[in-house]
């Protein structure tokens, strides 16, 4: 077999692969990244940049889950508490940059009349990303997702984009492509806080998982989750498609955390 099939054999296997153990997600603490740190036993709640983030492990345990936005300067953070504050350093790291020709020039440029649209869609998206439901069951088993869809990572999470030519923000997701029609599972349990055909992420489903964990699925063929329902890990709420912005059918998958895009390979069980 050629090294290079060879490869991308073993990668497909690889996400087609479901642990269910991981403790909670690899600790990177980057711009884009995770950052995992131990708290004071008791702790209830902590915030970072004036959004309360996600804690979990037991009272003598418990861990705070910070989401690190990919703007934030590396240097020392601070994790603010009740009882004072913890810090500490943001690491640097390099994403790569790729240049993508979208046919329809309108989804990267769009018209003047397409700008009200883009607005509600932002609107109704962001106020999903900026909730926090106060969810104390959060556990190892929320936190160790499962791979969406089954394909390969056609774009992985933090490319700087050049779309015709135009710079664009650093790729948000992970871009797993796969044939149109195939199924999007959760990657774990949670409600539906919205659905809809967006200007640029097409058929799209957002999950809350709780404590501001929301995950979101892009350019789908269908939607197959239902407002306000309560889905659990591995349950289809969608099947791939190419609406919105894009190059192919692919699933756009992405991981908000304390109001940060984070790299979902972080929160992937891993065999």
């Amino acid at each position: 077999m050629k090294p290079v099939l060879f490869l991308s054999v073993l990668f497909a296997a690889l996400l087609s692969f479901q642990s269910p153990v991981a403790a909670q997600p690899s600790h990177s603490p980057v711009p884009g990244g995770v950052a995992v740190i131990a708290l004071p036993a008791n702790t209830k709640s902590a915030q970072f940049l004036g959004n309360p983030v996600l804690i979990t492990g037991d009272s003598a345990n418990p861990l705070a889950i910070v989401g690190i936005a990919m703007d934030q300067v590396p240097g020392p953070a601070q994790l603010d508490l009740v009882s004072g504050t913890i810090t500490f350093d943001v690491l640097e790291k390099s994403y790569l940059t790729e240049r993508l020709t979208i046919p329809d020039n309108n989804k990267v440029t769009p018209p003047a009349r397409d700008y009200d649209r883009i607005g509600r869609d932002r609107q109704e998206m962001m106020a999903v990303f900026e909730s926090f439901t106060l969810d104390r069951s959060i556990d190892a088993t929320t936190l160790a997702f499962i791979t969406p869809v089954q394909g390969r990572i056609s774009s992985p999470f933090g490319k700087r984009r050049i779309l015709n030519d135009q710079p664009r923000s650093p790729h948000s997701g992970l871009d797993i492509a796969a044939p149109e029609g195939t199924p999007i599972k959760a990657a774990a349990g949670g409600i539906v806080r919205a659905t809809g055909d967006y200007f640029f992420n097409g058929n799209t489903v957002l999950i809350d998982h709780g404590q501001g964990l929301i995950t979101m699925y892009c350019h789908l063929s269908k939607i197959e989750a239902a407002l306000n329902a309560t889905v659990e890990q591995g349950e289809v709420i969608g099947l791939v498609g190419q609406t919105g912005r894009v190059t192919g059918p692919h699933l756009h998958f992405s991981v908000n955390l304390n109001q940060a895009r984070v790299d979902p390979a972080l929160f992937i069980a891993q065999p």
